[in-house]
């Protein structure tokens, strides 16, 4: 008997890949899978429900497959998620070619499902909501051959007024440490040299059920297991940042200098507006500690402009933020009003030209500070991690890189092995990428 072939389409945060990945490790013991939505007899798409434009783009997502049934081989249509979390009972009536509906805490039933609707027919609708809960299990990873996320944490206590998460993922919750640590054993058995590590806040890994923060714990552990040579820290909020934490990084070979801070903005106005903990002050010593204590260290942050009650003053700040503190790396996006949030009921909406204006203001701030910061890399060493060749160039990534939101390093050379890593000299400098040859006895 021929089996099923699945396929899936992924929308979202990295945290969200890490739970597609899950169910495809579900599924695979039974169903053959597919990366042609075309050739798939079941469909999965996991949603993101964060801000409006992931929403439509879910929503337009789920549609596009759901006509697959009509003109290809679909006879089932899977939609999990944050968008079906949030929205399930409305997409029930709104899109009724969905089949099976999971939340954002249901995916280890997937399998009973998908066998529920093929031998009785039956439509199933599960849409847990806990604070308990956190999806584990065995992956089948979706990144490059070297490269895999590790979450250790789930859900978040932080409540900004801007965000649903809280809402949907839950109040945070830590993975237990040796969970985590088999789970990393497992992925460098399977040939992943960087694990890089996400939650909704990392730094406040293991408060929950060891009382105190330990993150820096888990990257003495992670460093220690053969095979893994890179560990790169996502979404550690500055203000939770602590001492320990810090010398971790500082010391420890394996751990890419290299930091995401969700600064979100700067004006201490703002900033209390947005729930978060933390002031302008507190910005700024914090990520001058960073780069005195941790030299070469890189910078990430990602920005919102837009918010309620945003003045030119406010934004000025913002602007004059960029070109006097010189962040390595930068996203900027437009506030998105999401019901059932406290922002979104604020007065002093703000226009969305005037969003996108700012939008484009920052960003073109933040392209001159990119190619001074890049231009002074010319003849500069790094280890690279090869990814890929377009046919002319192989392109890899190096410390200073995260996957998909940074830029990369184009290099020449010949023979070189995907996933393995070299040195490579940097001959020159664009706004975001850079270009440079693999070293050989000359290089210094």
């Amino acid at each position: 008997m021929t089996k099923y072939k699945v396929g899936v389409v992924s929308l979202g945060c990295d945290k969200n890949r890490v739970d597609t990945e899950i169910m495809l490790g579900n599924v695979k013991a039974k169903y053959d899978l597919t990366n042609n939505a075309k050739e798939a007899d079941i469909l999965i798409v996991n949603t993101c429900g964060f801000i409006e434009k992931a929403k439509q783009e879910s929503i337009d997502t789920i549609l596009e497959m759901a006509e697959y049934k009509n003109t290809h081989k679909c006879k089932l249509l899977i939609a999990t998620g944050c968008l079906i979390q949030r929205y399930g009972d409305e997409l029930r009536e709104l899109i009724p070619e969905i089949d099976i509906m999971l939340g954002v805490n249901d995916y280890a039933t997937i399998n009973n499902a998908i066998e529920k609707f093929i031998n009785k027919n039956e439509k199933v609708s599960i849409l847990n909501y806990s604070d308990i809960t956190i999806n584990e299990g065995i992956r089948l990873i979706t990144t490059d051959k070297a490269t895999a996320y590790l979450r250790i944490a789930e859900g978040c206590d932080n409540f900004c007024t801007y965000c649903i998460i809280p809402k949907i993922r839950g109040k945070f919750r830590s993975r237990n440490l040796d969970a985590i640590l088999k789970e990393a054993k497992d992925l460098a058995k399977n040939g992943i040299k960087e694990v890089i590590l996400i939650a909704q806040d990392t730094t406040n890994y293991g408060i929950d059920i060891y009382g105190e923060k330990k993150l820096h714990l888990i990257l003495k552990e992670l460093s220690k297991i053969k095979g893994i040579e890179m560990i790169r820290l996502m979404y550690c909020y500055p203000e939770a940042i602590y001492d320990e934490l810090i010398d971790e990084i500082a010391s420890n070979d394996k751990v890419c200098k290299y930091l995401d801070l969700p600064i979100q903005h700067i004006s201490t106005e703002i900033l209390k507006r947005m729930g978060r903990k933390t002031t302008k002050e507190e910005i700024l010593n914090k990520i001058k500690m960073l780069r005195n204590k941790i030299p070469n260290i890189v910078l990430r942050t990602s920005l919102i402009v837009g918010f309620p009650g945003e003045n030119e003053e406010n934004f000025n700040e913002l602007k004059d933020f960029l070109r006097s503190t010189k962040l390595d790396k930068v996203g900027v996006f437009t506030y998105s009003q999401e019901e059932g949030t406290a922002a979104a009921l604020m007065k002093n909406q703000i226009d969305e030209k005037i969003k996108v204006k700012r939008e484009e203001e920052l960003m073109l701030i933040q392209k001159d500070v990119s190619a001074k910061i890049n231009a002074n890399k010319k003849d500069k060493i790094y280890d690279v991690l090869i990814e890929k060749f377009n046919g002319q160039y192989y392109i890899g990534r190096s410390y200073e890189m995260a996957p998909d939101i940074d830029g990369c390093i184009y290099i020449k050379g010949e023979g070189l092995n995907k996933d393995s890593i070299y040195k490579v000299k940097i001959e020159k400098a664009l706004e975001y990428d850079l270009i440079g040859v693999v070293c050989d006895e000359s290089c210094k």
